[in-house]
């Protein structure tokens, strides 16, 4: 029998398209073939037992809070219908709000503890808004801690939480399938937000469907700091025949 990947990767080719998912059924497959990944599936069961052998942020005694933790990213395919990549997070690094225009992606923390928090735009495309307007506002869908095991996630272009960031609490790994890729051809650029520092935003907005969203985030783009480093490293699971 192939190995767990291979079987994933099957999964892929057969459940995504240049488009998207071909339908839900087919990525309600790929989510229930995704749950049940595990570290040495993807041959990480070394820095799975770095989870047991931390024991929290009192150990680190150079003192030098400048840098943030190289978070490392390992890359085992991307084709015009889907990317599959694990990024490997060490204790308090981040990962800062993004999102991912157009793209559903289905991922699953393989080990560890992190934050995720995540929004959706509360109006729609940036094209359809007035161009001086540079916050936009975005409603919360998730603000929480996860822990391995737990189920795999998935966030649609509109909706789920499709601007997300990550803080890793111990090591932990996250481990994505993206439908379609980033692609700048294709205009699915990976833009940074953050937070607006502009005080008298109302907080509350009437989206033009006419829902009420009270509790409004807005948020800009920025450029992350020169300090947010990802690193990419050889995958070393087991090989994948495409």
């Amino acid at each position: 029998m192939p190995y767990y990947i291979q079987r994933l990767f099957n999964t892929c080719k057969a459940s995504l398209s240049p488009n998207g998912p071909v339908s839900e059924e087919s990525l309600d497959k790929l989510r229930t073939m995704l749950e049940k990944i595990k570290p040495s599936d993807v041959g990480l069961e070394q820095e799975a037992q770095l989870v047991h052998n931390w024991s929290g942020p009192g150990n680190d005694r150079n003192g030098n809070h400048n840098s943030l933790p190289a978070i490392k990213y390992l890359h085992l395919h991307e084709c015009d219908s889907f990317s599959i990549g694990i990024f490997c997070m060490p204790p308090l690094s981040i990962i800062p709000l993004h999102n991912h225009p157009g793209m559903t992606v289905v991922s699953k923390l393989v080990y560890g503890s992190m934050h995720v928090k995540s929004f959706d735009w509360a109006e729609p495309d940036p094209s359809e808004l007035d161009d001086s307007l540079q916050a936009r506002p975005a409603k919360l869908v998730k603000d929480t801690d996860m822990t391995a095991p737990c189920p795999a996630t998935t966030l649609y272009p509109t909706t789920g939480g499709n601007i997300h960031c990550f803080k890793a609490i111990t090591h932990c790994a996250i481990f994505d399938i993206l439908s379609p890729p980033y692609s700048s051809t294709h205009g699915r650029h990976c833009n940074y937000f953050r937070k607006s520092p502009i005080l008298d935003l109302p907080g509350e907005i009437e989206a033009m469907n006419g829902e009420v969203i009270s509790n409004v985030t807005w948020l800009e783009e920025y450029q992350p700091p020169d300090n947010f480093v990802i690193c990419r490293v050889p995958y070393r699971g087991p090989v994948i025949r495409k």
